[in-house]
């Protein structure tokens, strides 16, 4: 199936969208592909973590051959995770004001995680770099995370369906890819980033692999990287931890 110049694959159960994108990519699948599941048995979150992934939800990655140059790749997930903002803010009805993302590129309605995004990419054999976006969208369901609250979009009024949502995140994806347009078109995405972001100015705990850092988010760089003024003095750029915000008084640290 073509949805927007996407080629679109539906599956029942799978392991995971994201894996099923990878391995055509090796078996040659020339990209701009779609996978979209009913059910993942083996859905993941970041570091590894699993994603509990019923039915009900909106499971969908996408495949993309060589789209951009290495040096752009590094601000690809800015645009993705905008695309997948615009996605539910076009299911979600009522007021927006609570619907913000949160960095990296978690979607949050009143402070409770509703999407999650991993970005994968590999070094083909023929040299071809396939990047692999997993959107998983919350929709009848919230998974608990273990370190986050959740929510769902059914708690909040929308009577979005999972292949409603998926259609205004084709055209949204496309949308905000072409706006990008392989790291060329980065100052308007950075902004459009920053206008729907979550905590820009508050002061924010960053958990690390091996510390946990305490100061004010300033915003991102060009790379997506999180701008910290630590309580030490220091100025630091951090490309993936856990964030938790003083406000956030619900969130789960363990």
């Amino acid at each position: 199936m073509n949805v927007n110049g996407f080629r679109h694959i539906e599956l029942g159960d799978v392991a995971s969208t994201s894996i099923e994108c990878m391995e055509r990519a090796r078996a040659g699948d020339p990209g701009w592909l779609w996978v979209t599941a009913d059910r993942q048995t083996g859905g993941r979150g970041r570091r590894g973590r699993p994603w509990v992934s019923e039915a009900g939800n909106l499971y969908a990655s996408l495949l993309l051959i060589n789209p951009a140059p290495w040096a752009a790749m590094a601000s690809l997930p800015l645009a993705v995770t905008v695309a997948a903002y615009d996605a539910v803010a076009a299911v979600l009805p009522g007021d927006q004001a609570n619907f913000r993302i949160k960095w990296p590129n978690d979607l949050l309605i009143s402070g409770g995680k509703a999407a999650g995004i991993l970005i994968e990419s590999e070094t083909l054999p023929d040299g071809r770099v396939a990047v692999v976006i997993g959107c998983g969208l919350n929709i009848e369901h919230r998974p608990d995370s273990g370190v986050y609250k959740t929510t769902c979009l059914r708690e909040h009024g929308s009577s979005a369906m999972p292949q409603d949502l998926f259609a205004q995140l084709v055209v949204s994806m496309d949308a905000r890819l072409a706006q990008w347009d392989q790291g060329r078109g980065l100052s308007s995405i950075r902004q459009a980033w920053i206008d729907r972001a979550d905590g820009i100015g508050q002061p924010v705990t960053v958990n690390l692999p091996d510390q946990q850092i305490h100061g004010l988010f300033e915003g991102i760089d060009g790379e997506g990287r999180l701008m910290l003024a630590a309580n030490d003095g220091t100025r630091q750029l951090i490309a993936s931890g856990d964030v938790f915000f003083a406000s956030a008084k619900d969130d789960k640290t363990g």
